[in-house]
């Protein structure tokens, strides 16, 4: 057994390494909003707006109040809603399948790609009926599902496609950021992701100038002067204190992604000894992705229990997801049955993700390396 230092904690995400270089002008953005008295749309959204279209390499971006109001706004803009069903993965967080549900439209589960995660596109054209709408990849842990592919089946049958790039602001496939393929790209900024705000914040992009007019509009209750609706929208607006954070730390975006690679490559390097004796896998970065690491994610037969052993070392993990979607209590009436999708639910019993956020010192990853090795190894 190898000996560890009990005092060295190794959490899961440590936001202070990230915030405390930039603390400063954080603050600073902030009280620039409370002197100015805009708190709701404003100077600070409208710039936060174009510097992010800016970076992702979209014509528009709309800011919004969450990931998941993103997704729903971009579904109700493109029409979709009672009658219609919407292709997701059922390996991903709970919504991108719960918002096609909030729009009254029907999620139809398709499995993963046991390397990647990401959607399985092999399978989605079986799933496809009269009644398919669209199409929801996820570019699920910071890497770009196969959009190649997606592009030509949506092509082919008249989809929409709506990208959940929660996880991936950032990402690319082909050399073109992650959001910029479908009809519209969906970004999440919950603190804990790559470009996180300082609460709850999202944002849509797009190329196409009506549709960025039309989430405007949803976004404010579908009403483009106050007290007169042309639509029924909701309210999905992103507050300034969050866009005035975001502006600040969209700038320090890449240097943080190098750090979050520099971390994930050490850690595959340092465990590819485990790979090869088949005791664990490491994250697959496929062709022509440029992978993010939102989260980096092992995969371990005997996941439960290495979790635990590193918990008692101080060391954080995460599982992302415990239950794939089709299994989930809420979408039970949908008729999908255990074992129908065995690669999402393999994943679900496997899956395990370890400390990659930018400030991880050389000596917390260390443990974390010789921690998986030691319980491997000695099993």
């Amino acid at each position: 057994m190898t000996d560890f230092d009990d005092n060295l904690r190794v959490p899961l995400l440590d936001l202070e390494p990230i915030h405390q270089p930039i603390r400063e002008h954080l603050r600073q953005a902030v009280v620039s909003v409370l002197e100015s008295n805009r708190f709701i749309g404003g100077p600070e959204v409208e710039r936060f707006e174009r510097e992010a279209a800016a970076y992702c390499g979209a014509s528009f971006a709309v800011g919004v109040s969450s990931g998941t109001d993103a997704l729903i706004v971009s579904l109700m803009a493109l029409g979709i809603g009672n009658g219609d069903e919407v292709i997701v993965p059922s390996f991903t967080f709970f919504s991108t399948a719960g918002s096609v549900r909030r729009i009254g439209a029907q999620p139809v589960f398709c499995d993963i790609e046991p390397g990647t995660f990401n959607l399985d596109v092999r399978s989605v054209e079986r799933l496809i009926t009269k009644r398919t709408k669209a199409v929801i990849p996820v570019h699920l842990f910071g890497q770009c599902a196969d959009m190649n592919a997606i592009a030509g089946i949506s092509e082919k049958y008249g989809l929409k496609v709506v990208e959940d790039a929660a996880q991936a602001i950032g990402a690319e496939f082909n050399g073109r950021k992650a959001g910029t393929f479908g009809d519209t790209g969906c970004f999440s900024f919950f603190p804990s992701k790559n470009l996180g705000s300082i609460g709850d914040a999202g944002m849509v992009i797009t190329n196409d100038p009506e549709l960025a007019d039309r989430i405007r509009l949803l976004r404010e209750h579908g009403a483009s002067r106050r007290y007169y609706h042309s639509m029924v929208g909701g309210n999905f607006r992103l507050d300034a204190i969050q866009a005035a954070a975001l502006t600040v730390k969209l700038s320090y975006l890449e240097q943080w992604h190098l750090q979050r690679v520099a971390n994930a490559g050490a850690y595959s390097a340092a465990f590819a000894d485990l790979q090869e004796r088949d005791l664990l896998s490491i994250p697959v970065q496929a062709p022509q992705r440029k992978h993010v690491f939102n989260q980096y994610v092992i995969r371990v037969r005997d996941r439960d229990r290495l979790q635990e052993y590193l918990g008692n070392k101080g060391i954080g993990t995460a599982v992302y997801y415990p239950i794939p979607l089709h299994l989930q209590e809420c979408f039970q009436n949908l008729g999908c049955a255990e074992g129908s999708l065995p690669e999402s639910e393999k994943a679900a019993h496997e899956v395990l993700a370890l400390p990659v956020f930018p400030g991880l010192t050389d000596a917390q990853r260390s443990k974390v390396i010789a921690a998986v090795h030691d319980f491997l190894q000695v099993r």
